[in-house]
């Protein structure tokens, strides 16, 4: 495995192991005070940017795995932020 290809993965570790409080904070808030639509829209886009990287060079496939898990985390916390919209717009809650 070639170094850059290391310290990508460690890159992309690090950032795995912040999105799961910020999604924790997202649940237990209720609200989408504090957080911003627009980077974590930015944030999908540099992972789906890093996918698209891996899928043209045809190397290191399994670079795929943490790129795939962050944008899942991310996803996560969109729909999280239109939840935490609707409850602060007055509206039902769609998760009960």
């Amino acid at each position: 495995m070639p170094w850059g290809n290391i310290f990508e993965t460690i890159m992309l570790l690090c950032f795995a192991a912040a999105w799961p409080a910020s999604i924790h904070k997202s649940w237990v808030s209720r609200t989408r005070k504090g957080k911003s639509l627009a980077f974590m829209l930015i944030i999908l886009a540099g992972y789906l940017a890093g996918i698209t990287k891996v899928l043209i060079s045809g190397t290191a496939a399994y670079m795929l795995i943490p790129y795939s898990v962050n944008m899942t985390l991310v996803a996560c916390d969109v729909v999280l932020y239109y939840r935490n919209y609707r409850i602060d717009e007055g509206l039902p809650d769609i998760f009960g």
